[in-house]
């Protein structure tokens, strides 16, 4: 029998380095040969390996011509599967950055962020008669993902002094809750129900492989973002929704999870579907060729032991693994941090980055002195949240420490877990860290043009801009753009409002008074106006030593798509050069 694609293809790794290669990843329903064929002659194959009877590749395509675009096709066992049949999108294609004389890309950088998608509901068929019966496309609204590959695909992209499809991302950075285990739809409830009682814990949550590898399908079945994941590369991370709601908030609430039946079995399922699904993707062929891990489960006959117990030792020791990892776009540096899994997460030392995991993302960030000229800094929660937001986490981490005795401290732990007080704020030493390392790199003579933080978590967007001392050249900035699909409860939207407020603020200073905690040595305020509700993404335009943000929400509209990207935000990020003022941002 003929194999069938199951899932993909998603573009991910594209080299900025020598703009001749790629990979491609794959799900087919049996074991097969994978191949990519590219219009301009470039390709290549491989064998897929399998994991709990699925079956996956990730496909290195290799001569491919720097600075150029090309089409391409999937075959599996020779026979084609990818274009679909009768598919109405454009040609799934690959795009090169183009090469200096030098070596290294030297062309601009379109990144496009967000995070939180909750998969829209899939159709019953592509087209547009399908995706008319999606309207008014649920209680979410418009799926910014979905909104962004109909603009893509109907050549109506917004580019910088018109129109066209040119201004397409080269990277989408996708900054966690991919998927939501502890929250799925109707559908896979109804699914879940054919294999065990909903009545038995966890309920209508994923339970194990089988039920995340439902997730995902879900997610990335959907046309639109099916063929827009297959034609711009991806760059992941996970955040607490790809495993649970507020995944390792503390050592109380990690103690309980560890001592309920099913908790095991759903951490390590979570990370091996992380692996196979989301982090391969983020390597290079170079580290793919040196990942142990990677190697043993592809050359097995079936790899689902070696990764389980992986997996597992990685529950039980998260040193066991690295999922940060650093990308370099020409004379820009993404440097993607795991805020999850390495907590350290004792009262009297708690980090939100274990002390291996600080030394690697300061040994990336100061590598290479002068050799970027942009720097972003990707991390699935806030670095600035809104100022009482920050100053009622600082507290709740004090009183937590036994600030106020031990009755305080029970009090502010439950608060801790029921209202998600684990962002940077709620680790102050780290904060601290993170705050020194940005101001490190921003005061060489050499400093980068810009130093941004990407971050999402908080279904909401902002730009947030500190008041760093006069040394720090570059313009920081914290870039928040969440959710791509979700919402907000009114409550919290009111809360977020308050906490810029000049009142909110003055709260935010007497719970730090209250709590004997130390307040940051700086304050930040908003650019741009904002705070923006609603289902987005954000785009970072960076050339030379340049740089344009704008954020874009999805709307309905009466058009064949009934959806289209607008931006509420459109703004210059200007840079002063070290003899200069600093510049503010001026608006479009």
């Amino acid at each position: 029998m003929t194999a069938a694609l199951r899932l993909g293809p998603l573009l991910r790794y594209v080299d900025w380095q020598s703009g001749t290669s790629a990979t491609v990843w794959v799900e087919s329903d049996r074991s097969c040969e994978a191949e990519v064929r590219c219009a301009d002659g470039a390709g290549g194959s491989a064998r897929t390996w399998q994991v709990a009877g699925h079956h996956y590749a990730l496909v290195p395509v290799t001569g491919l011509t720097p600075g150029s675009e090309t089409a391409y096709e999937v075959f599996l066992d020779g026979e084609p599967v990818w274009p679909l049949a009768g598919s109405s999108f454009p040609a799934s294609t690959i795009r090169t950055p183009a090469i200096g004389a030098g070596g290294g890309a030297d062309d601009t950088v379109r990144v496009t962020f967000g995070s939180c998608r909750w998969a829209a509901p899939p159709p019953e068929a592509e087209g547009a008669a399908a995706r008319a019966r999606l309207k008014p496309f649920g209680p979410f609204g418009p799926d910014a993902l979905d909104t962004l590959a109909s603009d893509m695909a109907s050549g109506s992209m917004r580019a910088e002094g018109g129109a066209g499809p040119g201004d397409r991302p080269d990277v989408l950075v996708l900054l966690g809750d991919q998927v939501y285990a502890d929250k799925t739809s109707e559908a896979t409830r109804r699914w879940i129900a054919e294999r065990r009682p909903l009545t038995e814990p966890p309920g209508h949550q994923v339970a194990d492989f089988e039920e995340y590898t439902r997730l995902y399908d879900e997610s990335w079945r959907d046309p639109e973002v099916r063929w827009l994941l297959s034609t711009v590369p991806s760059l992941m991370i996970f955040d607490d929704h790809d495993v649970i709601d507020d995944w390792n908030t503390s050592e109380a609430w990690r103690a309980r999870m560890r001592a309920t039946p099913w908790w095991r079995e759903r951490a390590v399922s979570g990370l091996m579907s992380y692996w196979v699904y989301q982090h391969l993707g983020n390597l290079s062929p170079d580290e793919l060729a040196r990942d142990e891990l990677f190697k043993a489960v592809s050359s097995a006959s079936d790899g689902t032991e070696a990764l389980r117990e992986f997996a597992a030792r990685v529950d039980d020791d998260p040193a066991e693994a690295r999922w940060s990892y650093r990308r370099d776009f020409g004379r820009v540096r993404l440097v993607m941090v795991d805020t999850r899994t390495t907590r350290v997460l004792g009262e009297g030392a708690r980090a939100m980055l274990a002390p291996s995991e600080a030394d690697w993302l300061r040994g990336e960030v100061l590598e290479g002195p002068g050799s970027y000229d942009h720097l972003l800094i990707g991390t699935s929660l806030p670095w600035l949240l809104p100022p009482a937001v920050h100053d009622a986490e600082v507290w709740n981490a004090a009183l937590c420490a036994g600030e106020r005795g031990p009755r305080w401290a029970r009090v502010a732990e439950t608060m801790r877990q029921r209202a998600d007080l684990e962002h940077w704020a709620a680790f102050p030493a780290s904060f601290t860290e993170l705050t020194e390392l940005i101001a490190t790199v921003g005061s060489r003579p050499d400093a980068p043009a810009t130093i941004s933080v990407l971050a999402g978590d908080v279904h909401h967007a902002y730009v947030a801009e500190p008041a760093l001392p006069e040394a720090v050249r570059s313009r920081v900035l914290q870039l928040t753009c969440s959710p791509v699909h979700n919402n907000i409860h009114t409550a919290v939207r009111l809360g977020f409002r308050f906490g810029w407020s000049g009142p909110g603020r003055w709260l935010g200073r007497a719970l730090t008074r209250h709590g004997r905690a130390v307040r940051p040595a700086f304050d930040w305020d908003r650019v741009g106006g904002g705070p923006w509700f609603g289902n987005q993404l954000m785009t970072l335009t960076l050339r030379g030593r340049a740089a344009r943000l704008r954020l874009d929400q999805a709307r309905a509209e009466t058009n064949d798509s009934g959806k289209r990207l607008s931006a509420v935000l459109d703004m210059d990020v200007e840079v002063a050069e070290p003899a200069e003022v600093r510049a503010r941002v001026r608006m479009k």
